[in-house]
């Protein structure tokens, strides 16, 4: 496989970007390898500069839903493109978006457009605190919510003290009042709400978490959640900017049942473009300026361009509800495959996943928490990472993200890639 025009871009990247790169994953630092730069998509299939072929299972985490380049939105962009990029003002594009996002999330009474998924729980957190009037928050060991300060707080790969901050140049008091609590385990959040009965805004989750790799709830996790933060009048917020419209219409939300108090999304509801929302309870709702006084603004925000390309992919995924079914199916013959290679050559592993998401985890430990996914052998990844490549596979380049199935997939695709996993796994 050719990499010298990867090489070449990366050495030129390296003297005008930090790493060479605008994201610390795409360097592939994990998993000892190359970075490819990527020229094209279309489909399942992605290609570098290089002119080498992969099928996709990052589909630019998470967005590609419906793959590459579809040709529907591709067309609704184009018409946008043609009437104008960005006004600065409103349109009525936006209020489009905000109709389908409403009428499709049980939980979303009302809606605001951002630009990215951490600028959505940002403002999602400054919400709950202006409306709660209180200051503490809650979250997860190894849920990521994007990179505000008050956030990065055991998120994924951060540090593992509480209160501590997971990045330089995040001062101690920014994460002063971040409280963690553990995946999984509803007993540690109850000793943080009986600790701080009258002073937690709001608890903060991934409902399947996507950054530690895919690990999935337990049978009435989420539910009791739901109890306690009523129970204590703190906010439940459900960040689905993996999750949203990809496990089900109507995200995690609709799949477990569960209503939450706010939600944050992305990805998806750009169509590959970038964007962000938060939205909630109609009275919560109504705190965020101009109505009410918690201040949140954005320039870009629900630009016309991102909101067709949007709007087109959830009118698709409206219309057709046989996508979420063969994303289903997509996701269990991967993972089915992957595990019945493993056990085909003595090979112990973990595989999490749900719907379209899934993990192979190089552990023979149940994977339910941050600890027992940092358990998993990254060695072991970084090899497998290398082989998949070299075959044409193009996975995440790391041991704590998820595999993304997109409705371009084909079960000729999953059974390639399982028989690439399977030769990894006949080499020992």
């Amino acid at each position: 496989m050719k990499t010298e025009v990867s090489q070449k871009l990366k050495q030129r990247a390296e003297l005008v970007m930090p790493g060479g790169v605008n994201s610390p994953v795409r360097a592939f630092n994990a998993v000892n390898e190359q970075p490819r730069f990527i020229e094209r998509a279309k489909g399942a299939y992605i290609y570098d500069a290089d002119g080498n072929k992969y099928t996709d299972y990052v589909c630019s985490w998470g967005p590609m839903i419906l793959g590459h380049n579809d040709e529907r939105i591709v067309e609704a962009v184009k018409k946008q493109l043609e009437k104008g990029m960005s006004y600065g003002a409103s349109t009525e594009l936006e209020v489009e978006m905000a109709e389908l996002i409403t009428s499709l999330v049980p939980c979303c009474e009302k809606v605001r457009m951002v630009n990215s998924g951490t600028e959505a729980v940002m403002s999602a957190v400054r919400l709950a605190r202006g409306f709660t009037g209180r200051d503490k928050i809650v979250k997860f060991d190894g849920c990521y919510h994007g990179h505000s300060d008050m956030l990065l707080v055991k998120a994924g790969s951060g540090v593992l003290t509480q209160g501590i901050p997971g990045s330089s140049g995040v001062p101690v008091n920014c994460t002063a009042d971040t409280l963690t609590a553990k995946y999984n385990d509803i007993s540690s959040v109850k000793t943080l709400f009986e600790t701080y009965p009258d002073k937690i805004a709001c608890v903060v989750i991934e409902p399947v978490a996507g950054n530690m790799g895919v690990v999935l709830p337990k049978d009435g996790f989420l539910r009791e959640l739901r109890e306690l933060c009523t129970k204590y009048g703190a906010l439940l917020i459900f960040d689905e900017v993996i999750t949203g419209f990809r496990l089900a219409l109507g995200g995690a939300a609709e799949k477990f049942g569960i209503k939450p108090d706010l939600a944050t999304y992305g990805k998806i509801i750009g169509g590959g473009m970038p964007v962000g929302a938060y939205g909630g309870r109609g009275d919560i709702m109504a705190c965020v300026a101009p109505v009410g006084n918690v201040y949140q603004a954005g320039t870009l925000s629900g630009n016309p361009v991102a909101m067709a390309a949007g709007i087109a992919q959830l009118k698709i995924l409206k219309e057709d509800k046989s996508i979420y079914t063969r994303l289903e199916n997509l996701g269990e013959r991967l993972r089915n495959g992957i595990k019945k290679a493993a056990a085909d050559n003595g090979i112990k592993i973990k595989v999490n996943g749900a719907s379209s998401l899934s993990t192979l985890f190089f552990t023979e430990n149940e994977v339910y928490d941050y600890e027992t996914a940092l358990l998993s052998n990254t060695k072991r990844y970084s090899d497998y990472f290398s082989h998949m490549l070299s075959n044409g596979n193009y996975i995440a380049p790391s041991q704590f993200e998820a595999m993304f199935v997109s409705a371009a997939h084909t079960e000729a695709d999953i059974d390639k890639t399982v028989d690439d996993i399977r030769g990894f796994f006949e080499k020992g």
